[in-house]
């Protein structure tokens, strides 16, 4: 178990925690969600390294082992030339040895309370990891993540989600009881996603697990923590029913928001007359019933604010263009290959016109950002762009992009703006404050970068937009906001993304790669490609139906139509009900 009791944080330009209390019990799967710079990781950190932190409050960790942990980023040792099975059993081997070695000093010293006493705690270590039966362990957890039969594959040959599932494996295997995953799902493809998902489930320990994913989130957990505006808030129960408990907490506060205002402007008039009345006659009378008046309308305009968790303002991303190409072709491609130690691509032929969003989708490894990186390159003479086309290139690689040991500031100088003011109400928009412009790029946490990277993208006035993986790192209100921005671009797209639902919400059509080369796709077939592999064969006609109510409800909110509101909730918590316990 940890208990964190009024846990207050800050950094010396940002509060990031005040007094919050939270409780994660054994054995839940826990989401840990909130936009994008509250504060998720630092808080992860905290908990897994509590002596470097200087914090305000409680933070109780009462946990039997080790906690594991596996970080948003990975680095495989390609000249470590070890095996996955090797990988995996690494510590059960050196548990294993210690304990031999134990035995044979018994023989050949007399210190043997002492090393009994050291048997045992090691035996006991050995046995809280299920030590006997490790290498049946370890064979299961490959099937179950869909490595079945990697155990003697070199781990330097696996690919970055691969070796992500082989990681998040070991320390699965290594501490049982409590796990922190820190984005694991990050450039993912779907069927390693999936693969992850299954892994999640299948654990019987505690999981704490930053995500933005709507997938896992989904499917995956039975406890939400929402980290907003320096508060938290826990909820018991899956993602599904946490989002609905919002939307009807929304509809009740924008409910009670309208009374509230409708009531604050009859004070302000009362309050106006009072003013001019008290100024044309002095009366004590009248300044008394002034004076509380104007208190009366303090009380109702501080009874405005909203709660954290539920009005949180999505960063307004704009992606728009000046030259709009029409009628024209404005990528071909015509027998592009590309290999490395293998043939990636081969004989690949492609068009995209003007004005068509497209995404490329399919496993790692298949040269989807080799492409992209080739098409704003303009180097290989496969790859032709039409008359008057202007790239914009997001990249995975924040370095690729930004000098990330200069501030934010520093980094838009090229941006087109005559003044830092300029800058700093720009960056605003999407949701940067002040003190960030001032900060390195490098100190940023990667959905402020991908942020950063959109704001800058917005200011080039391209016609064609090649985006790799933009969805990675952002929080879901940022992929939402992102979604609006691309249906509304009056340019093209070419998108890399894993991001099912990006995909699904904003593209005309799939680019899948497969047997080295890229077949198109509409959009109807890849949604049924997907659901008909990853979901149960009525989730598609369910995820209409929710996703219709949930507008239908927005609609009535704009237009002030509570009671409308109320019985569309109740409609889609029905909806829910008769769908529980499906897709998780």
């Amino acid at each position: 178990m940890i208990r964190a009791e009024n846990l207050s944080y800050s950094f010396p330009h940002k509060e990031l925690y005040n007094k919050i209390s939270f409780t994660l019990e054994d054995d839940v799967h826990c989401a840990f969600i909130g936009t994008n710079g509250t504060g998720k990781s630092t808080l992860v950190n905290m908990i897994l390294h509590p002596e470097d932190y200087l914090y305000d409050g409680k933070l109780i960790i009462d946990v039997p082992g080790q906690i594991g942990y596996v970080s948003q980023f990975y680095a495989i040792d390609e000249e470590k030339e070890v095996t996955v099975f090797d990988y995996l059993s690494e510590e059960f081997v050196r548990l294993q040895n210690k304990i031999n070695q134990i035995c044979e000093d018994m023989g050949t010293t007399d210190r043997l309370e002492e090393l009994m006493e050291e048997y045992q705690t090691t035996l006991d270590e050995f046995n809280a990891i299920d030590g006997d039966f490790y290498e049946s362990n370890i064979r299961k957890q490959l099937k179950v993540a869909g490595l079945a039969g990697y155990e003697d594959q070199l781990l330097s040959s696996l690919s970055g989600g691969e070796f992500k599932l082989v990681q998040a494996i070991r320390e699965m295997m290594i501490s049982p009881k409590f796990i922190i995953m820190d984005e694991p799902d990050v450039f993912l493809d779907f069927q390693h996603l999936n693969a992850l998902r299954n892994l999640i489930n299948s654990h019987k320990g505690t999981l704490l697990v930053i995500t933005h994913n709507r997938y896992l989130l989904n499917h995956c957990f039975n406890k939400i923590l929402h980290l907003e505006n320096t508060e938290i808030q826990e909820f018991d129960g899956n993602y599904v029913d946490y989002n609905f408990a919002l939307l009807q907490m929304k509809i009740e506060q924008q409910e009670l928001a309208a009374s509230d205002l409708e009531e604050i402007e009859r004070n302000r008039r009362i309050v106006e007359r009072l003013r001019n009345s008290a100024t044309a006659i002095d009366s004590a009378t009248r300044g008394r019933s002034l004076h509380a008046r104007v208190s009366l309308l303090e009380r109702l305009e501080a009874r405005k604010t909203k709660s954290p968790f539920v009005d949180i303002k999505q960063p307004d991303i704009q992606l728009h263009t000046e030259g709009p190409l029409e009628d024209q072709t404005v990528l071909h491609a015509e027998d592009y290959s590309v290999a490395f130690d293998r043939q990636i691509m081969e004989h690949v032929s492609f068009s995209i016109q003007a004005g068509e969003k497209v995404a490329i989708v399919g496993p790692n490894g298949t040269g989807k950002t080799t492409l992209l990186r080739d098409i704003i390159r303009g180097e290989n003479p496969a790859i032709h762009l039409g008359e008057n086309v202007k790239t914009a290139y997001l990249s995975q690689m924040h370095g690729e992009v930004f000098d990330e040991k200069a501030t934010v500031l520093k980094n838009f100088e090229d941006a087109g703006f005559d003044t830092d003011a300029q800058v700093i109400g720009y960056l605003k928009t999407y949701g940067f404050e002040e003190e960030l412009i001032y900060s390195p790029v490098g100190n940023l946490s990667g959905g402020e970068k991908n942020l950063l990277q959109l704001a800058k993208i917005s200011r080039t006035d391209a016609n064609l937009l090649l985006l790799d993986e933009p969805t990675s790192h952002l929080d879901t209100y940022s992929q939402l906001a992102l979604e609006d921005a691309i249906e509304k671009y009056n340019g093209t797209v070419l998108m890399v993304s894993h991001d099912f639902y990006t995909v699904a919400n904003c593209m005309d059509y799939v680019l899948l790669t497969e047997d080295k080369g890229l077949r198109k796709v509409s959009m109807r077939k890849f949604r049924k490609m997907i659901y008909a592999d990853h979901f149960d064969k009525d989730y598609l006609e369910y995820e209409q139906k929710k996703k219709d109510l949930e507008n239908r409800i927005a609609f009535a909110l704009q237009a002030g139509k509570y009671e409308d509101a109320k019985k569309l909730c109740d409609n889609l918590e029905q909806l829910l009900l008769d769908n529980g316990g499906k897709n998780k």
